[in-house]
């Protein structure tokens, strides 16, 4: 019988309510954090799973963020109200959909510490798995907010763990010690993680950070990125360390699971001590995107795909993403939760009795089942992604051996 995870969840109060205020989820990271807590699985000693450790973040510091951010774009996201000047607003991407917003400074700090803060604890093993839902802002860039992000805590914190000593599991073995960890960072959001990815592609660490972004891509969806399409290992600029695996639209369990192997084949070929799974669910059937069919449950669901992660041998860091359906994207993140303490809830579990449980009509349960948007992925696009990530995997095997 294995040992119980020992589960870090990452939230405070406070900080649920800055979030809260973000204009493009308004009030989700309330309703996610109440239906966790009202569900019961942040009791500390539960009769049937580990020990959760609640864990208040600090904020972040300026040098924090310029850990990877560029410092004049710190600046203008830090600047005192009113915000920056309207040349600035159009220099570093705050304007639309990255308008400043009046919490905006304590929410950059609060987001990219948070994240920084649940790195931190799996690097220094005092959890297996940390979890931090508000976290996931995959699309800022070096110098620019992008698609409702405005910080990137996902690099922030894969620089954390880039640093971190490598997992024990390697350095038992004879064979294969490693001086430097290796960081896995996988994304499940509809929409490709085009910060990320530009962060690290080309990167000087060779081999210590691998990105993948599982992602819709067609011709107008954001972000529009060359890099979104899939890679092909025979051209002179590929990159074994920065994947996509794009899909068409009407993407279903049935696909995830088709495509899940070839997942599983760079994971076990590159072997990683710690993974960044951002777990964005924009891609589930309801959800106001509208390109997938995507559920909840089932073989190929959105559970199943996180739980094969936590299976693996690496400490994992579960962040949030995309999702704008608020209800939906609660029910989602509290199963996570719960499959992540090892104490997984059913489809079924009524929603609980809450401030905000009228708004979990009609069905007032967990599930969030399949859509019926006409699958476009076919078996001959399925067949190549098979065949493409099997090459790249042997590039892994032959490149790290």
């Amino acid at each position: 019988m294995h040992s119980p995870r020992r589960i870090t969840y990452v939230a405070s109060e406070k900080l649920a309510k800055t979030c809260s205020l973000l204009p493009s989820n308004r009030n989700r990271s309330t309703f996610v954090h109440a239906l966790v807590t009202s569900l019961g699985l942040l009791r500390r000693n539960p009769s049937n799973g580990p020990v959760v450790n609640v864990l208040r973040p600090s904020p972040a510091s300026r040098r924090d963020l310029t850990s990877y951010h560029d410092q004049s774009y710190v600046d203008a996201l830090l600047a005192d109200s009113p915000g920056p000047d309207q040349t600035s607003c159009r220099e570093f991407g705050l304007e639309d959909d990255c308008a400043p917003f009046p919490a905006l400074a304590e929410y950059v700090l609060g987001i990219a510490g948070a994240s920084i803060t649940a790195a931190r604890e799996l690097a220094e093993d005092r959890c297996d798995v940390a979890i931090f839902w508000d976290g996931g802002r995959h699309h800022a860039h070096k110098s620019q907010a992008s698609g409702f992000c405005y910080v990137n805590d996902c690099v922030l914190a894969l620089l954390v763990l880039r640093r971190a000593p490598p997992s024990s599991i390697f350095s038992l073995d004879p064979g294969n010690v490693r001086k430097k960890s290796r960081v896995m960072y996988l994304d499940l959001d509809v929409h490709y993680g085009d910060g990320v990815a530009a962060a690290f592609r080309g990167a000087g660490a060779r081999g210590q950070v691998l990105t993948l972004s599982i992602h819709h891509a067609a011709s107008g969806f954001f972000p529009p990125s060359e890099h979104a399409a899939l890679p092909d290992p025979t051209s002179a600029t590929f990159d074994p360390f920065t994947l996509s695996l794009p899909l068409h639209s009407g993407a279903s369990c049935a696909t995830f699971a088709r495509v899940w192997p070839a997942v599983e084949r760079i994971l076990v070929a590159y072997a990683p001590d710690y993974i960044v799974l951002q777990c964005g669910v924009d891609g589930l059937a309801g959800d106001p995107v509208g390109a997938w069919n995507w559920a909840l449950g089932g073989e190929g669901g959105l559970a199943w795909c996180v739980q094969r992660v936590l299976d693996s041998s690496a400490k994992v860091l579960l962040l949030g993403g995309g999702g704008y359906s608020v209800v939906n994207t609660a029910r989602a993140w509290a199963l996570l939760t719960s499959i992540a303490c090892d104490i997984p809830l059913a489809l079924e579990t009524p929603i609980p009795n809450h401030a905000a449980f009228p708004l979990y009509a009609p069905s007032f349960t967990l599930d969030v089942p399949a859509g019926n948007v006409r699958n476009e992925n076919t078996n001959d696009y399925l067949k190549k992604v098979d065949t493409i990530f099997e090459s790249i995997a042997e590039t892994l095997r032959n490149q790290l051996a």
